[in-house]
């Protein structure tokens, strides 16, 4: 089985190329996302859907990880993020992405931005 910091690694790649069918793959009916600004999601399709609207209000956004902290089931990916928004306006960001992932899959993703009033 991978290590839990490389299948945290994996799940930002998948997010950096937009791959919902592969971040779909890790989480279950019970994942849960907590992003700022929104209800908590709850379900794969959910979260699945919500990253491809994501995708659709920024066409342009790239996450650079910069540390990863983990432990036997929970990772802290520190990232930068930056991009365009649909209006080609420039966006950056820097947070932090929680995740706990059991037996491979993943049960909870929660992040927090340094900056909630850019989106």
């Amino acid at each position: 089985m991978k290590s839990i910091t490389r299948q945290c690694l994996d799940f930002f790649e998948w997010l950096n190329l937009r791959d919902t069918k592969a971040m779909g793959s890790v989480l279950t009916e019970k994942t849960t996302l907590y992003f700022p600004k929104t209800q908590p999601l709850v379900g794969g399709d959910r979260i699945t859907r919500f990253f491809n609207i994501l995708f659709k209000q920024y066409p342009e956004l790239v996450f650079d990880v910069k540390q990863t902290i983990c432990d036997q089931n929970r990772g802290a990916i520190l990232w930068e993020n930056r991009g365009k928004n649909r209006r080609g306006e420039p966006y950056q960001n820097e947070g932090v992405t929680i995740m706990e992932i059991t037996d491979g899959k993943v049960v909870l993703i929660s992040d927090f931005f340094k900056d909630t009033e850019k989106f």
